[in-house]
């Protein structure tokens, strides 16, 4: 017997070997396809079946490819030939809710968003908020160490993990963690197995901290600079002066100008789009008003044209130019969305950079950076020419291009990737940032957990 006769054999029903399904599973939002064919899809609802899968991956010596929903972009949950990839998507379940331990149980398919609204039913919130919160899963944000708008004040997804339920590569369960404030005992497993992309242990249940819902007024200010290094230089002295927004963002020109088109003339009205770079800050709890009265003098000292609004709905319009940043860039074609962090003090720069190479290699790169965690979103603009398919691979230009971005964001102190993971399309970048010695020990790392080498192969390392 072999892999695809157990697996249909113990599993049943959840396994699918549809042509179509088997395709599909190749490739994520990034626009990645794995080569080749998966041998099989595995839809798991329970963690009995997560760990049959494994065990008869490793009997039978057959790779392994563990995905959510498919919204990452680096590449990393694509199945690759001859590979089981097992989708957790279909573990859906919130265990607990604790308001006295402001904690929360869930299984790792349970998506972002609505864990949020059945907290918020208890006056309560999960704290990391990617961009793709509606449609990500809660296993997905941990494997990548997930970020989004809120980072800056509230942290990335590894200080929201208490503990952690894994399937290591032969089955076995492996409980991490503690649903305690503190905890020291031990190496942090919870912390390493957040952030690993899948690589060491199929992530199938977790404890996460919530937090009460924030109360008080939130206020919106939305600012204009000529330039984008001017606004970069003003998100920097926000932070100097030590005032920490709950969101900050800032959009470059050229990709504004690219919302105001997708928004068009009704959706735009009134709207500052079009005028140079805009910088997006909102405060919020109870000292909101007067964080957002001295931000905004920060920046109309920088030079900005400056508004602040406490009304909900003024605030969401000023977000939506935010939230239709990657939806504008869908309308030119394939992009390639990248993902690189600086100091915050050194953003300017960067974005300097950035708009060097563009210039230089007649690339389009419209930015958009969660300017108050030092995080940039360079989108490369893919051309194509007449006749070539639309999942074409990414041009070899395109990838020059962000090398030299990710060279430069390294020379500033900075990293090669603050949210979205190394997975398949930044490894070979790795050893740039990490060096010899600790890319030779995370290999090791990996071997201790993976001795087979089953799990996600060429996620984050070479083969």
């Amino acid at each position: 017997m072999n892999a695809l006769l157990r697996l249909q054999f113990e599993l049943g029903d959840i396994v699918s070997v549809d042509p179509l399904d088997l395709a599909a599973n190749r490739t994520d939002k990034s626009g990645w396809v794995a080569d080749g064919m998966p041998l099989a899809i595995v839809r798991a609802t329970t963690v009995d079946q997560v760990q049959a899968a494994l065990r008869i991956a490793t009997e039978f010596r057959v790779t392994v490819v563990t995905r959510g929903a498919g919204t990452g972009l680096s590449g990393g949950a694509c199945g690759t030939d001859g590979s089981i990839v097992l989708s957790v998507a279909g573990l859906t379940r919130i265990l607990e809710i604790n308001p006295d331990d402001e904690l929360a149980v869930v299984e790792a398919g349970v998506l972002n968003q609505a864990l949020n609204d059945a907290l918020a039913r208890q006056n309560l919130w999960f704290a990391p908020d990617p961009a793709s919160k509606a449609i990500s899963t809660v296993g997905g944000n941990i494997a990548t160490n997930a970020g989004g708008l809120l980072c800056a004040k509230y942290g990335v997804t590894r200080e929201a993990v208490l503990g952690l339920t894994v399937v290591l590569a032969d089955g076995s369960l492996l409980r991490t963690g503690h649903r305690t404030v503190k905890g020291v005992t031990g190496y942090d497993l919870t912390a390493l197995l957040t952030g690993s992309e899948g690589t060491l242990g199929v992530i199938v249940e977790a404890t996460v901290r919530v937090r009460a819902l924030t109360e008080g007024t939130i206020a919106t200010i939305g600012a204009v600079f000529n330039t984008v290094r001017a606004a970069a230089a003003a998100s920097a002295a926000i932070t100097a002066a030590r005032i920490r927004p709950a969101v900050m963002e800032l959009i470059d020109p050229v990709a504004l100008g690219h919302v105001a088109t997708y928004l068009g003339p009704e959706g735009s009205a009134g709207l500052p789009l079009g005028r140079g770079a805009f910088l997006l800050v909102q405060t919020d709890g109870p000292a909101a008003l007067a964080e957002a009265d001295a931000a905004l003098i920060v920046l109309r000292e920088a030079g900005g044209e400056a508004t602040l609004s406490t009304d909900a709905a003024s605030g969401d319009r000023l977000l939506a130019i935010r939230r239709a940043m990657h939806p504008a860039l869908e309308q030119l074609g394939q992009v390639l969305i990248e993902d690189v962090s600086v100091p915050r003090s050194r953003m300017a720069e960067m974005f300097d950079a950035i708009a060097a190479i563009s210039a230089r290699t007649g690339i389009s790169i419209p930015t958009v950076a969660h300017a108050g965690d030092g995080n940039l979103h360079p989108n490369f603009v893919i051309t194509r020419r007449p006749g070539a398919a639309a999942d074409a691979e990414v041009p070899d230009e395109i990838w020059a291009a962000a090398d030299e971005m990710f060279q430069a964001a390294l020379k500033l102190g900075g990293t090669l990737t603050g949210e979205h993971g190394v997975g398949v399309l930044k490894r070979r970048w790795l050893r740039d940032e990490i060096g010899d010695t600790s890319l030779a020990l995370q290999r090791r790392l990996k071997a201790v957990f993976d001795p087979l080498g089953l799990l996600n192969p060429g996620t984050m390392f070479d083969d």
